[in-house]
């Protein structure tokens, strides 16, 4: 399963009656610990060792690290789901991006006035699942659910699926929490922070380290450290045991871990918990690479057509009445999900539900304001490394002949692609402050000038590269920063003294401007559509040497600032 915005629900019982219990037990506890130590004339509370106390581990209840796995999730062997009667199963998690599903279903139950039964003959029966559901589906279990698209990557050809449509992208649901002082993802290097494998809260760091140019390097537990140059991930349970585990260390002395990867509201509570020695590094609000697909069991998809077109289809009606009629939807989610409304509205300001022609784009590889399903499938397979050895095509497992068929008939011909930047207020993307990541980028250019050389094959890709970088977050603006090496300023000292210096260090500086001009203008030759005024220019000279070597200090730096 995809994942749980919010925590599953716990019976409440007789709140008081268990609260007074409670207080009796740590009392009689406290008076036994205190007893301990006096006779012992220790200052450590009995059963504590030294390096627990050290560590802050003082109350013992420290999240366990889980063992990293060191190949991929293993499924059950594909079967065909086999509906009973008319009614299909469909699984989902607790999470607001599933809304649409709902809202066609008329809640969870089968329901013969949804608007699957109404036009298509069936009913749906959907159920909340936190656990992993790919096995459920892959073997027959379940005739539909759901996951994010960099999963597809992980699980590859063993998963027997299609993937009929997108649901929609998160957006502000995935966070990454750190320690204050670290401002950008390029400072994570030299330090570890708490995940979970092999869902979207991995890839999100994943993905982000990648562009950053920080290697990651997985940790068995606490006591591992990754390399000065490399990030390391501890992996626990589930993404809310990993924000336990990081606000556990924050409550010692010496914490060992540096943040931690999850959503909120998990990752919200730990940062009003830190009395402000954790904030939010970034959130997926606009970096849109996390996005939610219905999958449906490939033997069912094929013996029942029609049944997976109504699902598709279903899936758009629900989204468009999320989307256009949210206060005649909202009692029917918050119901499903046993939420309370403003509640639920919180959680649906977190998801962006995915119309007809967005799905079409997505697919298509052809939205300029988010990630394509592609796009997220390489990049999944890219920031995994070895782990996927033999990626499977990204094709096998699209079918968007349910999508046509819909566009073909003229169905929601009155939508269009709107997927824009959520902004605070009437903020703006600051380039004063610190760049979410910087990547430095060697273009090549033709000797002592300003001009690309376009026999490089290197430099089509670094063009991708940035575009990339403003394709996948609405608002977001890249700052090419380019810089030339500074090699010959001693000859220029010898030469002409401090004059000749300042006279050279202003030429390297106008000629570093043209580079970064250069790439500008190439980038927009290659990509027309991209917005001019998202990229901005600086020249640098040789003032910010990246070392002594003279060809890395040929280069062009790309910083990503993002809108928070």
């Amino acid at each position: 399963m995809s994942r749980s915005v919010s925590p599953p629900r716990r019976q409440a019982g007789n709140a008081s009656g268990k609260l007074i219990t409670a207080v009796l037990v740590l009392a009689l506890l406290a008076f036994g610990a205190w007893l301990v130590m006096r006779d012992m004339g220790k200052d450590e509370p009995a059963g504590v060792t030294t390096s627990q106390a050290a560590a802050g581990n003082t109350d013992g209840k420290a999240p366990v690290p889980v063992e990293p796995q060191a190949g991929l999730p293993n499924l059950d062997a594909a079967a065909t789901y086999q509906p009973k009667g008319n009614v299909v199963d469909v699984d989902i998690s607790e999470y607001a991006g599933y809304a649409g599903l709902i809202a066609a279903n008329g809640g969870l139950e089968p329901n013969p006035d949804s608007f699957f039964a109404r036009e298509y003959g069936f009913q749906v029966r959907l159920s909340l699942n936190e656990e992993e559901g790919w096995s459920k589906l892959n073997n027959g279990r379940v005739a539909a659910s759901v996951t994010t698209a960099d999963t597809l990557a992980v699980l590859g050809r063993q998963f027997d699926v299609v993937v009929p449509a997108q649901i929609g992208f998160s957006r502000g649901a995935d966070q990454v929490v750190v320690d204050t002082g670290i401002a950008s993802i390029n400072q994570l290097k030299g330090k570890v922070l708490a995940a979970s494998q092999f869902n979207e809260s991995e890839f999100f760091i994943r993905y982000l380290a990648s562009e950053a140019g920080v290697p990651v390097k997985v940790l068995r537990d606490l006591d591992g450290r990754p390399g000065p140059g490399e990030l390391g991930l501890v992996f626990y349970e589930d993404a809310f045991v990993a924000c336990d585990a990081y606000e556990h260390e924050l409550q010692g002395g010496s914490p060992r871990l540096n943040g931690c990867v999850g959503w909120s509201p998990r990752t919200d509570e730990v940062v009003a918990a830190s009395g402000g020695r954790a904030k939010t590094l970034v959130s997926n609000r606009n970096l849109l690479i996390i996005a939610d697909l219905l999958l449906l069991n490939r033997g069912f998809a094929a013996a029942h057509p029609d049944w997976a077109r109504g699902l598709v289809h279903g899936l758009l009606e629900g989204n468009r009445l999320v989307r256009d009629e949210a206060a005649t939807q909202i009692p029917v989610i918050a119901k499903a999900f046993k939420w309370n409304e403003a509640d639920t509205r919180a959680e649906l300001s977190k998801v962006h539900l995915s119309n007809l022609p967005e799905n079409l784009a997505f697919f298509e590889g052809t939205i300029d304001s988010a990630g394509s399903f592609q796009g997220i499938f390489q990049s999944s397979v890219l920031v995994y490394g070895n782990l996927i050895k033999n990626p499977a095509d990204p094709a096998r497992f699209v079918d968007t002949s349910a999508l046509q068929a819909l566009k073909k008939k003229g169905l929601y011909a009155n939508q269009s692609i709107a997927i824009a930047p959520i902004r605070s207020g009437n903020a703006q993307v600051s380039l004063e402050g610190d760049a979410l990541l910087s990547k430095d980028i060697r273009f090549f250019f033709q000797s002592n000038s300003a001009v690309l050389d376009k026999s490089a094959p290197a430099n089509a890709g670094y063009l991708d590269t940035i575009k990339n970088f403003l394709q996948v977050s609405p608002g977001s603006v890249v700052l090419l920063r380019g810089h030339v090496d500074d090699g010959r300023r001693n000859e220029f000292q010898k030469q002409g003294g401090q004059e000749l210096v300042r006279s050279m260090s202003l030429k390297a500086m106008e000629l570093s401007r043209q580079r970064a001009q250069a790439v500008r203008d190439a980038l927009l030759e290659r990509h027309p559509k991209l917005d001019a005024n998202r990229i901005e220019l600086v020249g640098r000279g040789w003032e910010e040497p990246a070392g002594t070597d003279s060809d890395l200090n040929r280069r062009v730096e790309v910083q990503w600032f993002t809108l928070e």
